[in-house]
């Protein structure tokens, strides 16, 4: 990564605007572009991601997590593949500090979000620099916040005329008016008096005629009663001369109050003028937007995203520059298309290679890539100015260039509609915009993927309960215990813990955890020794009803009670069945917990 710490352009709000520029022209001649973030926390417990978890559930924690933390470092890397050797990649990494600051002084957005202590250790090892991004992080606001924003802070703006309906008498009279004020104003510094006037007859004419002033160009204001007068004045103004420029002007409501007409001495003096009204437009614009003119950037180059764990970061990127989080994975996933319609998570995609489906994180497949295939790889960065060293997160959006690039070259992945002639060749939409759950390790652990079976494998939620009100034990006395309460517990099952008070038992056949559901909504007295130790079990749909309620505060077990109690039966129905990606490898074993 040596030449990627050389090479990364670190980005402040001190060199935001010229970096956006850099990064247009990179997004117009690169395929694809990585993305990685940096919160303040992440979840814990039972509230991350789990194999136990659905699609809907993985989402609902998701958004829990973007709603809760704030990002502090977003790293972008538009990238393609070299034309003379597809084994080089050349890459323009971005790291963007970020800080939730409210410039407009409109309580937006919120100063109140959640940090984990031990989450910012972990970035403070790393070389984050926390001075750099609470004195010049950039700041940002959502879509839905700057609509918002803008219904309260109202400048002046340019606005061509439309074209009107028939004029009425009162129309025509205020028009009559309106010309002859601005002719005659017009008049006075279109064609000066030719004589030595001193500075008081000087200063006695701009009084009479207006003497208002837009920077060093003289200037009038009509006031205005209604958006109809404003259309009036603008046309009045456009009929009158071509050096004349108006400006709408609102009044706190946003209701526009007077339109100032601006006088400019040449065709070279108003472009000018028009050049300095966008810029100030702009300027402004860019204090709404902030960090959000990255994601427009991205939106609108259409160029498919790259990420790892997509579901953490894109839920965290939509409440943040979009919009608030939808309350289901359906309308965010159709929400998010509408912005970006193609996105890829590397933890997918290395999938479709066996062996690396036991691959715990980044690091570990890049390892076992190295390790076993030939897939020569090279990232080039050419230099770029103000560059610094890079941060964790901008290490992280390298490795998932790496990744996808060797991923590419193995599968061969062809960029967004560009076909391969000769042998089977997919195009990168072939694996976009899949989204399942996903567990995160260490980016330090390794995996020897080829010394462990493929134990990951689709599980029905028909085959899941949940256990709970069990004493401290280890996960062998539990299952022995289990097994003299009740005949079903006779089966196979696997048991892991979710947090401190709840385990859950996976079962090979769906049959076995419904005749228990059954017996325990019935109190079968065959279940008498299991309620005397105090145990007490549900199916995934009390857990799938504690998540949508966004039970998070408690522990799992009181969370399960409080739903269970009211549902009774209804654990055997309602939610309909799904599927989860059981992975035992990613769970805790109970006597992890209790040896803390």
């Amino acid at each position: 990564m040596a030449a990627a710490r050389a090479a990364a352009k670190q980005v402040t709000k001190r060199n935001f605007p010229e970096a956006l520029q850099e990064l247009a022209a990179h997004l117009k001649e690169c395929d694809y572009v990585a993305v990685a973030a940096l919160k303040t926390g992440a979840p814990t417990g039972w509230r991350r991601a789990l194999p136990v978890d659905t699609a809907e559930t993985a989402y609902l924690k998701a958004k829990l997590a973007a709603e809760s933390f704030q990002p502090l470092h977003i790293a972008v890397c538009p990238f393609r593949f070299d034309a003379t050797s597809h084994s080089t990649v050349v890459a323009y990494p971005y790291n963007f500090h970020l800080f939730p600051r409210d410039e407009l002084q409109l309580g937006m957005p919120s100063y109140s979000f959640s940090c984990q202590t031990s989450y910012f250790s972990s970035m403070a090892r790393d070389g984050f620099d926390f001075n750099m991004c609470i004195y010049d992080g950039i700041s940002y606001l959502s879509r839905v916040q700057e609509s918002l924003a803008r219904q309260k802070i109202f400048i002046p703006h340019l606005r061509q005329p439309s074209p009107s309906p028939s004029t009425t008498v009162a129309d025509s009279v205020f028009t009559t008016r309106i010309k002859s004020r601005i002719q005659h104003w017009r008049k006075g510094y279109a064609e000066p008096s030719k004589t030595a006037d001193g500075s008081l007859v000087n200063s006695l004419r701009k009084l009479i005629l207006g003497g208002e002033s837009y920077g060093s160009r003289p200037s009038m204001s009509i006031d205005v009663c209604s958006d109809r007068q404003v259309q009036l004045v603008l046309e009045t103004i456009n009929r009158v001369s071509d050096d004349l420029v108006p400006l709408v002007v609102p009044d706190k409501a946003g209701m526009s109050r007077a339109v100032r007409v601006i006088f400019t001495s040449s065709e070279e003096d108003k472009n000018l003028l028009l050049m300095d009204i966008q810029k100030l437009e702009d300027e402004h614009s860019v204090k709404f937007r902030g960090f959000r003119e990255v994601i427009d950037l991205l939106s609108s180059s259409q160029k498919p995203i790259i990420s790892y764990n997509c579901l953490n970061d894109l839920t965290m990127i939509h409440t943040k520059f979009i919009g608030p989080l939808p309350p289901n994975m359906h309308e965010f996933t159709c929400s998010l298309r509408m912005v970006f319609s193609s996105v890829v998570d590397v933890g997918h995609l290395w999938r479709e290679i066996g062996p690396l489906r036991n691959a715990k994180n980044i690091q570990a497949a890049l390892s076992y890539l190295q390790r076993q295939y030939f897939v020569p790889m090279e990232i080039e960065i050419p230099q770029q100015d103000g560059t610094n060293s890079v941060t964790k997160g901008g290490e992280n959006v390298l490795r998932i260039t790496k990744l996808f690039a060797k991923l590419s070259m193995l599968l061969k992945i062809s960029p967004k509609h560009q076909s391969q002639s000769g042998e089977q060749h997919h195009t990168v939409e072939d694996f976009c915009n899949i989204f399942y759950p996903g567990c995160m390790a260490g980016e330090s652990d390794d995996v020897d993927c080829t010394k462990e079976p493929d134990i990951t494998r689709t599980v029905s939620t028909d085959s899941v309960i949940f256990l709970w009100g069990f004493r401290k034990t280890s996960a062998k006395e539990l299952r022995y215990l289990l097994t003299r309460l009740h005949h079903v517990f006779s089966n196979d099952f696997e048991l892991r813990l979710l947090d401190k008070t709840c385990s859950v038992l996976i079962f090979r056949s769906s049959d076995t955890p419904m005749e228990l559901l059954r017996e325990i909504s019935s109190e079968s007295p065959s279940l008498n020794n299991f309620f005397s130790e105090g145990l007490k079990a549900a199916g995934f749909d009390v857990y799938w009803k504690v998540c949508r309620l966004g039970l998070w505060d408690s522990d799992l077990a009181e969370a399960l009670e409080a739903v269970s109690s009211e549902q009774a039966t209804s654990a055997l129905s309602g939610h309909g069945t799904s599927e989860i990606y059981w992975n035992s490898s990613l769970m805790l074993d109970i006597k992890e917990y209790l040896e803390c």
